[in-house]
């Protein structure tokens, strides 16, 4: 009797992320090797990689690295791989570089393409539609609609889009109406302005969808392993990991879905206790293995914070009740979105239109294409 086709699901690994500064680049590539040794182990025959791979569109030597170290060892150990950019990769590098780098053993899509265009990949029998975050611009202008209906939600075009492969497995990175972010998404794009509802996702045998840092099932058919690693506090305790899926050869059977849980990464830990209490924390504070933030309730004395702050694994001192208070020595945000609001916060300026508007921005500049 055929075995059924064995895949890994991965997907979130934001290899090039910064905490307050701490890159946790080594930490993925950690998970990374395991996620390899996983693989080999449990005789998988295909590895799909749902998106944001890398952090930021112009990547760290270092984060490319481990990119392509891991997808090398993928094809040293036979285990082809597909894999789609998400909004925080580069689509260009991936079609320039790693496409024409790693295929035919590793298909990349940058860009979004159509069936007839190549987004669509046979694997032992099945149909990949191989579909990588798509912005709304870029929607508009590829599906062609009768004037009545281009006003059509983002959801009910991506909707059509999905459907138009007629794919047995789909791959891609995108909101799914009613999932449950895991801490650390990209927050324009977990509105529901870009979420497509449930209903609207095509009937394939197997979804394989990235974005969401939480691991969870979002259709009976489709399924976000979440982020390798905890990115961000307030993540500590979602599920994430990666998925292990079987694709029976007999179409009316059911595919199985089994979640591989782990805590890969140094843990993260948010410290909260009144500001008076804090001396009998520090030690606690201080044999702490993880990555921590602190905060103070009410007001502190001169010097607490700093003691704190000494402490090398500890990232965000914060003091409730204490306006003059900072957050940490200096702090540097991390994102350009997270400056912008600092600065329309000293401003005494509204930030929520703004805000949203920049980032609609970036992100269409940084998935324009050169012919746009």
């Amino acid at each position: 009797m055929e075995r059924p086709l064995r895949i890994l699901h991965t997907a979130d690994w934001h290899l090039g992320k910064t905490l307050k500064g701490r890159d946790r680049t080594p930490e993925v590539a950690e998970a990374l090797e395991a996620v390899a040794n996983l693989a080999k182990e449990e005789r998988v025959d295909l590895v799909l990689a749902a998106g944001d791979l890398l952090d930021h569109p112009q990547p760290s030597a270092e984060a490319e690295g481990v990119l392509v170290e891991f997808l090398l060892r993928l094809r040293k150990e036979g285990i082809p791989c597909f894999l789609v950019a998400g909004n925080h990769d580069p689509p260009e590098r991936f079609e320039r570089l790693y496409r024409r780098l790693l295929e035919p053993e590793v298909q990349v899509r940058g860009r979004l393409a159509l069936a007839d265009e190549g987004g669509l990949v046979e694997f032992q029998g099945l149909r990949f539609a191989l579909v990588p975050f798509v912005s709304e611009r870029l929607l508009v202008k590829t599906l062609a609609m009768p004037s009545e209906e281009r006003r059509l939600a983002y959801g009910e075009r991506m909707g059509r889009l999905l459907s138009h492969y007629q794919a047995d497995i789909l791959v891609g990175h995108l909101t799914v109406a009613g999932s449950r972010p895991g801490g650390g998404e990209y927050a324009l794009y977990l509105a529901d302005h870009y979420a497509v509802p449930p209903g609207l996702l095509p009937p394939a045998r197997y979804i394989a969808l990235g974005h969401l840092h939480r691991m969870q099932g979002v259709a009976e058919n489709a399924h976000y392993p979440g982020s390798l690693i905890a990115l961000d506090f307030g993540a500590e305790e979602v599920e994430r990991g990666v998925l292990l899926v079987e694709v029976p050869p007999e179409r009316h059977l059911p595919v199985r879905v089994h979640p591989v849980v782990e805590r890969w990464g140094r843990p993260l830990r948010t410290f909260r206790f009144p500001a008076q209490e804090a001396q009998a924390h520090q030690e606690e504070v201080r044999q702490f293995r993880g990555w921590a933030k602190v905060i103070l309730e009410g007001p502190a004395e001169p010097g607490l914070r700093d003691a704190f702050l000494a402490m090398d694994h500890v990232l965000e001192v914060s003091v409730t009740g204490n306006r003059d208070s900072k957050t940490g020595p200096e702090e540097v945000p991390d994102t350009l979105e997270e400056a912008y609001a600092l600065y329309l916060e000293e401003k005494g300026q509204k930030r929520e239109e703004r805000i949203r508007a920049f980032q609609e921005l970036r992100q269409e500049v940084r998935h324009a294409s050169p012919e746009d």
